[in-house]
């Protein structure tokens, strides 16, 4: 350990406290998963050995400044104007070069919490000493951090060795949490709710192997997650109530927990490995979940992709043998459930493994088969995508994009944005997909128009452009003069319908607003006319269109304001 970085037990204990009362639970959690993800990429202890300067890499790079005595007079240049998820990171990090549990630090405030509601009514140091010990039995929940030192757990509640999670299945796992926390938890609604069972699960275990501990963290996250679950889903289905605020945002950080988990190499080396029961059995539990699952939730089912991408993947510990078993209890689901079976994700864990498998043409002809009934969106087909695309197998991902793009039609256009980065990537790989690219895009319009735009400006193909804007209407106007600059550079006589279009459009609304926005456009067409040097043309046009509008007065007032007419 380096000696810059000491913090004495009761510095330490003051940095608990603090982070309790100045923290909330989801800035936390945030902050530990930043933490993991290894985003602290700089960090330094000042010389006055109270001040901790760091940066932390989110969307972008913010340069945080804590001061360990005032937490509230830390300093970080993001958004938030209070503390935040990038300070927590910044202090999980500066403890781990302390050699502190960093558990500690992410169970604070529920140590806290613990102390109070226990009954302490001591004042002064008596009381910091209560809620150090209370923090010190909550730090062995180290669901991240494998260093800390386990405590024995209480005697009346349900504890498990590693001997037991090696030989007991998964369901019994489970089963030993649900009598761990009994009927305390049977209402899960907030993130500290959720923070406060997830510790008190992981001090049920030992200190672990680190495979074997990734799938007890996961499964503890899945049987939380599932608490939060069940009651709302068995509101919507039967009342069509919708889920609250806060449990919404517990239930979105429970999954960014397990996905950053699932995001980690999984630490199996294969199906000799003491585990690999385990790990099969948590792939069951998620199967069943996700086949059952409400289509307005969808947690499971995405928790189900990044098992199979990450942990199962082919870079993983997937294989072939064990995607046809899957392929198999997949297809023999349909039969099993009936009508009770969420359709949507079915279909696509099927696709995924028909593309591991190099069965892609089966992939397709599933989605399409079904489409009508899926109303698939970009968001369901991006895992398949992704997966062709980081196998660099461009001619694949040529055939699907032409192939689901008129599958997920009826979108807001602005969705459809990554489906033409996307395509963006493939011609620039395969420039002879370009035409493929263009065909499919034209065939999802209106859906796909700024798509189409896009993709039109990026390879200058201004005359379509023009073109498209004039069938849709557009105005001139509202677009910035520097989304037109480029073609009144490379094209500037493509612009002069445009413009002369809405010039007549404003004319006819026969009012002052409108008399000005043509004047406008007028001032731009002289310009073109100019540059094209076609002067003539320009003036025979403007005294035509004056004499044909002569008996307009506010229209003639606003020409002779803009110098059109003398």
């Amino acid at each position: 350990m380096d000696m810059d970085y000491m913090l004495d037990d009761g510095a330490w204990r003051l940095l608990l406290e603090s982070v309790a009362a100045r923290f909330d639970e989801l800035t936390i959690i945030r902050g530990f998963q930043y933490y993991k993800q290894g985003r602290v990429e700089e960090l330094a202890l000042r010389d006055d050995g109270v001040h901790v300067d760091a940066r932390v890499k989110d969307n972008r790079m913010y340069d945080v400044a804590v001061d360990l005595n005032d937490l509230a007079a830390s300093e970080c240049n993001c958004s938030a104007n209070r503390v935040c998820s990038h300070m927590a990171a910044a202090l999980m990090r500066y403890a781990e070069l302390c050699n502190r549990p960093i558990q500690a630090l992410v169970n604070a405030r529920t140590a806290l919490k613990s102390a109070t509601a226990g009954g302490v009514a001591r004042t002064g140091a008596k009381d910091k000493e209560v809620a150090a010990e209370a923090t010190t039995r909550t730090s062995n929940s180290d669901f991240g951090n494998r260093g800390a030192a386990p405590t024995a757990p209480r005697l009346d509640r349900p504890v498990l060795t590693e001997a037991e999670l090696t030989e007991l299945s998964v369901e019994k796992w489970h089963e030993r949490f649900q009598a761990r926390c009994g009927p305390m938890h049977l209402h899960v609604r907030t993130a500290q709710d959720a923070s406060e069972l997830i510790a008190d699960l992981q001090a049920m275990r030992p200190e672990l192997p680190w495979a074997l501990e990734q799938l007890f963290t996961f499964n503890a996250l899945m049987f939380v997650l599932e608490r939060m679950i069940k009651p709302t889903h068995a509101d919507w289905r039967q009342s069509g109530l919708f889920m609250g605020y806060h449990t919404q945002l517990a239930i979105d950080g429970l999954r960014g927990q397990a996905r950053s988990l699932l995001e980690d190499k999984l630490a199996l080396a294969g199906e000799s490995s003491g585990y690999w029961d385990r790990l099969m059995e948590t792939a069951d539990f998620l199967r069943e979940r996700m086949l059952t699952e409400d289509k307005t939730l969808g947690c499971f089912s995405e928790l189900y992709t990044s098992f199979w991408l990450y942990w199962l993947g082919p870079g993983s510990a997937g294989s072939d043998v064990l995607y046809e078993v899957e392929l198999h209890k997949l297809q023999a689901a349909e039969a099993a459930l009936g009508p009770s079976l969420s359709r949507l994700p079915w279909t696509l864990a099927q696709c995924l493994l028909l593309l591991y498998l190099s069965r892609d043409a089966e992939a397709r002809a599933l989605l399409a088969r079904d489409v009508s009934k899926l109303m698939l969106k970009l968001e369901h087909l991006a895992p398949l995508l992704g997966v062709l695309e980081r196998a660099e197998q461009w001619a694949l991902l040529r055939d699907w994009l032409a192939e689901t793009g008129p599958l997920i039609i009826g979108f807001r256009s602005e969705d459809l944005a990554p489906y033409g980065d996307y395509w963006a990537v493939v011609v620039e790989q395969l420039p002879e997909a370009e035409s493929a690219m263009w065909s499919t895009l034209q065939a999802m319009l209106p859906f796909s128009r700024t798509v189409y735009e896009n993709a039109l400006a990026a390879h200058g193909r201004w005359d379509r452009w023009v073109d498209l804007q004039m069938c849709m209407g557009q105005d001139p106007l509202s677009f910035r003069a520097t989304a037109l600059k480029p073609i009144e550079k490379d094209a500037p006589e493509l612009l002069l319908p445009f413009y002369h279009q809405a010039v007549e459009r404003y004319v006819l609304q026969k009012n002052r607003e409108g008399y000005k926005a043509a004047t406008r456009l007028l001032k731009r067409l002289a310009k073109l006319y100019a540059r094209l040097k076609k002067g003539e043309r320009w003036e025979q046009f403007i005294a035509v269109f004056a004499s044909r509008n002569s008996r307009l007065r506010a229209l003639q007032e606003e020409l002779r304001k803009g110098g059109l007419l003398s």
